[in-house]
């Protein structure tokens, strides 16, 4: 029984999910492209959107596509490149102005799917392959993205501490690849890689708005020239157990603000019935400005310039991130060592618990407003197999109990700590 108001269906191997609604004033499109991360495909497949924004069969100058989106009322397109568990995904977003508030001779939808189904399965060429040009302009772009990371210390320090926690996964790649392999993409390699890319991969089509399920099947049967063997899926994360000591690694780079970042494993993932119970111990450790980091490690005892956790339900990991001067690092390791082990022993209180649940509650409220908001959501669903609905999600978060935390909490063990520092002293 679908309790979402999500429609869904399938055409050309494309899972399609329609939610039919005259609350917003614009259509929402997403479309979701995810394959396994793999170190031999994961450079080439970060590389292709940026090729395919730059233009198609019918606007295959860059100028021109972009004043084709102004032809549709200014209608947004873009992209990103990320992970969801051990899964790259390529998502590509279109929000196009209902056609009942414009004075439009054709539908925007019809010409918006027109647009993005060119996009995706109609490219520029040049002798059989992507342009030369706009693929070595691309691939120093994304060389710029990647090797920018270095200069923001907070993303860098999070995404080293994934890579040595994760050295031995799929998840220590970053979604746009590795900068090494970027020389040896050319036009017709990046060409080759995209089909497979197009045959191979998960997809699922969203769209928000005033129209239905049939619609949207005949738009992607008119313009999504697509030939897949097969319906791809997504197999739910198996959290990895790994059974070591607290691994400590400290970086030297030119830094005068110590990083100190640590990851923790959990075998509870989006799927398990506990999921709410661990959402809300990440939200008690450090998710929210009342958290135990915040209030402890930043306020109280002034080591850190911001302390802070996240939870990764799609790959059992949760993280913590703070900022300190350098002198501070051990002060620093022991008192958030501190909050994990209260936690664990169910030091929490009625008013942490309250203020959690209350955060949590207005964040998944909000996103009801949001028409990609919901997309992203119902999204879960589809990396994860298992149907939740925000009242859903909304009532256990509710119904959590101290005990239910801090069982949750027990699960989380430390994996890696990750320190990054300045080049002089001991």
């Amino acid at each position: 029984m679908n309790k979402t108001g999500f429609e869904r269906g399938t055409r050309r191997q494309l899972r399609i999910h329609v939610l039919p609604t005259k609350r917003f004033k614009t259509f929402a499109i997403s479309l979701y492209v995810g394959t396994p991360l793999r170190e031999e495909t994961v450079t080439r497949v970060g590389l292709v959107p940026f090729v395919l924004r730059r233009g198609t069969e019918s606007y295959p100058q860059t100028t021109q596509f972009r004043e084709q989106l102004e032809q549709l009322y200014g209608a947004g397109f873009g992209f990103d490149v990320y992970k969801r568990g051990d899964y790259q995904i390529v998502q590509f977003r279109m929000d196009t102005i209902n056609d009942s508030f414009v004075n439009s001779p054709d539908s925007l939808l019809d010409r918006s799917f027109a647009f993005l189904g060119e996009v995706l399965t109609k490219p520029a060429l040049e002798n059989g392959a992507f342009q030369t040009g706009y693929v070595q302009q691309e691939r120093e772009n994304v060389r710029k993205k990647l090797e920018s990371i270095v200069n923001d210390k907070i993303r860098y320090a999070g995404e080293r501490c994934m890579e040595e926690m994760c050295k031995d996964e799929p998840y220590r790649l970053h979604p746009l690849g590795q900068r090494s392999d970027l020389d040896s993409i050319d036009a017709q390699s990046l060409y080759q890689a995209y089909g497979e890319w197009l045959n191979h991969a998960s997809m699922d089509l969203y769209v928000v708005g005033d129209t239905t399920l049939e619609e949207v099947e005949k738009f992607v049967d008119r313009y999504f020239q697509l030939n897949r063997s097969a319906e791809a899926g997504y197999v739910p994360e198996q959290p990895k157990s790994v059974e070591r000591e607290v691994q400590t690694v400290v970086e030297r780079l030119d830094v005068n603000q110590g990083k100190l970042n640590m990851g923790l494993r959990t075998p509870i993932t989006y799927g398990d019935d506990r999921y709410a119970s661990a959402l809300m111990y990440n939200g008690i450790l450090g998710g929210y400005p009342h958290s135990k980091l915040f209030v402890n490690v930043r306020e109280k005892e002034s080591l850190a310039y911001y302390a802070s956790s996240r939870y990764d339900g799609h790959k059992g990991i949760g993280t913590i991130q703070s900022g300190i001067e350098i002198p501070n690092y051990e002060k620093a390791v022991t008192i958030i060592r501190k909050q994990l082990e209260d936690t664990q022993n169910g030091a929490i209180t009625e008013l942490e618990m309250t203020q959690t649940q209350a955060m949590i509650r207005n964040l998944l409220k909000e996103m009801q407003d949001s028409a990609f908001e919901m997309i992203a959501y119902d999204f879960n669903r589809q990396l994860s197999g298992k149907e939740r609905t925000v009242d859903e999600l909304l009532s256990q978060v509710e119904a959590v109990k101290v005990q239910d935390v801090q069982d949750a909490a027990r699960t989380f063990r430390l994996d890696t700590i990750y320190f990054l520092r300045d080049q002089k002293g001991e």
